[in-house]
């Protein structure tokens, strides 16, 4: 436990030893239209050489999951997944999970910029991205709002 009996949020690599727990994770029924099941994205990433993936714990609980798409020699910093289970979300694990990706693409190479793309909809992320700084392009990719995040 971190300071005052708050968990401390970590991103970890997806293991054999997580990955069921991660796989089981899943957002609220009124949610599942804007991110994809675990289990696909997981298949997805293994199959992208370029995909960063990390279950998002609090304390030793797996609570969310997050997969990007990294090309550092390109410069190309792109949030693929980002979830907190339903039974965990309101804790601030999202945020901080959320600070901790930021943090850790500022630290690599031809670091410019983080994009991601949200489905438009009420109950939709797109508050939550846009506390953390997240700003709207005007491009729209496979039909979801891209965001970006400048990290200079």
């Amino acid at each position: 436990m971190s300071v005052e009996g708050v968990p401390r949020v970590t991103l970890r690599p997806v293991t054999p030893e997580n990955e069921a727990a991660v796989r089981a994770l899943k957002v609220g029924p009124d949610q599942e239209q804007f991110v994809a099941d675990n289990a696909r994205s997981l298949e997805e990433g293994a199959a992208e050489e370029h995909a960063w993936i990390r279950a998002v714990y609090a304390d030793d609980v797996p609570v969310g999951f997050v997969m990007m798409y990294i090309d550092a020699d390109e410069g190309v910093y792109y949030v693929w997944r980002f979830m907190v289970g339903a039974a965990h979300q309101g804790c601030g694990y999202g945020r901080r999970a959320m600070e901790l990706l930021i943090e850790h693409v500022r630290g690599q190479p031809n670091a410019a910029e983080i994009l991601l793309s949200h489905r438009p909809g009420d109950g939709g992320p797109e508050r939550f991205y846009k506390k953390l700084g997240y700003l709207h392009t005007g491009k729209v990719v496979d039909e979801e709002l891209e965001m970006r995040l400048a990290l200079d």
